[in-house]
């Protein structure tokens, strides 16, 4: 299975990053490209406004946005934003980078996990 990392953007970049790869709608802010040090940038993988906006005015709807955000990624350009990421990620560890204050309870511990379901054999899923 590929390595998938998570870091936030502010945070320094590692040589073991691999392609790195920012999963946010919109850029972070007051960040460089350079210091961002991103490969690609897959924005409509992200949630769409709508959906940030429906689940940050209450945080407890976590499972509904959850299963939201799911069903955003089988269509349209979030669809295909999503198999160009795992075409990254088998072809070698990725690091999703996020602006994020929390990642968990975020978009991307679902996308990760979405990426490895992906991955793993069609008998152990």
């Amino acid at each position: 299975m590929a390595t998938i990392k998570v870091r936030r953007v502010y945070d320094t970049p590692r040589p073991d990053d691999g392609t790195r790869v920012l999963v946010d709608r919109l850029w972070p802010r007051g960040v460089s490209k350079e210091r961002a040090a991103v490969d690609a940038w897959l924005k409509e993988v992200a949630p769409s406004g709508e959906l940030r906006g429906w689940y940050h005015h209450d945080r407890s709807r976590y499972e509904e946005f959850d299963a939201r955000y799911r069903t955003e990624l089988e269509d349209g350009a979030a669809a295909q934003a999503l198999e160009r990421l795992r075409a990254l990620v088998r072809g070698g560890p990725v690091t999703l980078v996020t602006s994020v204050k929390r990642v968990e309870g975020s978009h991307v511990p679902t996308l990760v996990d979405v990426l490895e379901r992906s991955a793993e054999p069609p008998a152990s899923r």
